[in-house]
């Protein structure tokens, strides 16, 4: 299954505000966009200049409430070299969101981002167009800027996602964006779990039709 609830009552009918929703968020993008210190700055408030790169992946979670639901997310950083991107599309399973980063000033890293948006689409999200993503351009406290905000902007309203320019270094629209991304994932999986509830009476043995009699 994608998502993953504990409940913290006896499960009812509805999904009450009172139950634990589990997501899985994963961040991808090309090497040395600052996926790593997104992450720390997010979920330690702390920015450290020097980051090994990042094998395979790592994980950190981070509890919150949206929406009155309180939520823990499962926040996968997984490494941005190319040779390794195989590897990385296997943490693409069981995803609730997508984190999309790249570094502004950095025009390759942005360019890559079709690619890295299309391999998750079509390895994590059974091609799924409308699922959770959001897309950061990280970087913005640096002078030598070579992707303007307008590029960016353009190509995430043309695929409708959310975009926010951000600066891991000085903490600047991080939780926004974290939470921007886990308030469209629980929206999502709202919808996953009434669709559930929904065919589960659907499939109930009282609802079987009759047979007749000969």
């Amino acid at each position: 299954p994608r998502s993953r609830v504990t409940p913290l009552v006896p499960q009812g009918p509805s999904m009450g505000t009172s139950q634990k929703v589990d997501l899985k968020i994963i961040i991808i993008g090309a090497l040395g966009v600052g996926k790593t210190s997104l992450l720390h700055q997010y979920v330690h408030k702390k920015f450290y200049e020097d980051y090994h790169t990042t094998l395979g992946a790592s994980i950190l979670t981070k509890d919150l409430a949206v929406d009155n639901t309180p939520l823990k997310l499962q926040i996968w950083d997984t490494g941005g070299q190319e040779r390794f991107r195989s590897m990385v599309s296997t943490f693409y399973k069981g995803s609730d969101g997508c984190m999309l980063a790249f570094d502004v000033t950095d025009r390759e890293s942005f360019e890559s981002l079709d690619n890295w948006r299309d391999d998750f689409l079509e390895k994590g999200s059974k091609g799924e167009q409308d699922f959770p993503m959001v897309v950061l351009g990280n970087k913005i406290d640096i002078c030598n800027r070579q992707v303007p905000k307008e590029i960016a902007s353009a190509w995430c309203k043309e695929k409708d996602i959310p975009y926010f320019e951000v600066s891991a270094k000085n903490n600047i629209n991080v939780a926004e964006a974290f939470e921007t991304l886990a308030k469209r994932a629980l929206t999502t999986y709202k919808g996953i779990f009434e669709s559930y509830l929904t065919d589960s009476i659907k499939l109930a043995p009282n609802d079987k039709p009759k047979k007749s009699c000969c």
